[in-house]
């Protein structure tokens, strides 16, 4: 790993990116919400950030994406498979909340990365998934970026979910307000 972590951050200095900021050495495991996301691009830097930060990482992938011979390695990396089309008949949901709350129970160390805009299509509210999995689960958010503009990419603040999901969407959303996305357009909601 230490070479993938070597390789990774002489990537980003020749490709002129920033590596901004921590997670406090305490934290053992947290969501990290990861936003803007308008491309897929954003996954590639988002992947090779955790490698230079050595972060015990897991995030959800649409199942179509999970084909040989990129499947295998995406598993490898920490993907987590997600069929969107498969609901629970009483509840409409696919369940993942619960499977990712449960995931984080039972880690003693894991930081799971979620884009709360769910697609890289531009929406017009975010999905609440993150924020319910962290509550549960009793874990951080820790706000994560990728702002295209400033060639930044990092950990901004971290804060506990206070139950009150409006009022702590709005401090969420204020701190995004002027990252810019690869197709800023995608990111505004």
């Amino acid at each position: 790993m230490k070479v993938l972590r070597w390789l990774s951050l002489q990537l980003f200095r020749l490709l002129g990116w920033k590596l901004m900021g921590d997670i406090p050495k305490n934290i053992k495991k947290a969501v990290l919400v990861v936003a803007p996301h308008t491309s897929n691009w954003d996954g590639f830097y988002g992947l090779l950030f955790c490698f230079v930060k050595q972060l015990p990482i897991k995030f959800a992938i649409k199942k179509e994406a999970m084909f040989f011979p990129a499947g295998p390695i995406l598993k490898w990396m920490g993907a987590i498979s997600i069929d969107r089309k498969k609901k629970n008949d009483s509840t409409g949901e696919t369940g993942m909340v619960q499977i990712m709350t449960t995931m984080l129970q039972q880690q003693d160390s894991l930081m799971l990365i979620i884009a709360p805009e769910g697609t890289r299509s531009r929406v017009k509210r975010w999905r609440r998934g993150f924020y319910y999995i962290a509550s549960q689960a009793n874990v951080p958010l820790i706000l994560s970026y990728i702002d295209y503009k400033q060639k930044h990419i990092g950990f901004g603040p971290m804060l506990y979910p206070t139950g009150h999901y409006d009022h702590d969407l709005k401090q969420i959303q204020a701190f995004y307000k002027h990252k810019v996305g690869k197709y800023p357009a995608q990111g505004v909601w």
